[in-house]
């Protein structure tokens, strides 16, 4: 992919910086932070990814170049404007039906 945005680099360096805590204890406690709101973030990227894809579409590109600004296939734009999830897994409503 090309250049990192900044926004990109510096979560990625906040990555980096949990990995360098000398204090065991202290590196734990603010992983499992992290972790713990996690899904919540996750759920929020994947909801603005969608919108800006949807509006990426609406102001007349194709699937073809919104496919190429992300590096995906154009089906795949297609499938991230309408919220659907690749095929690696399950959403997770349906793991928690398979699961219980």
């Amino acid at each position: 992919m090309d250049e990192q945005v900044e926004e990109v680099r510096r979560l990625l360096e906040a990555i980096e910086r949990l990995e360098q805590m000398q204090d065991d204890e202290a590196c734990a406690k603010a992983v499992t932070q992290v972790l713990d709101t996690w899904p919540d973030h996750h759920a929020r990227l994947r909801e603005l990814r969608q919108a800006r894809v949807q509006r990426m579409k609406d102001s007349g590109m194709t699937w073809q170049q919104i496919g190429n600004v992300l590096g995906v296939h154009p089906t795949r734009a297609q499938q991230i404007a309408k919220g659907l999830r690749g095929t690696k897994r399950p959403a997770k409503k349906d793991a928690e039906a398979q699961s219980g």
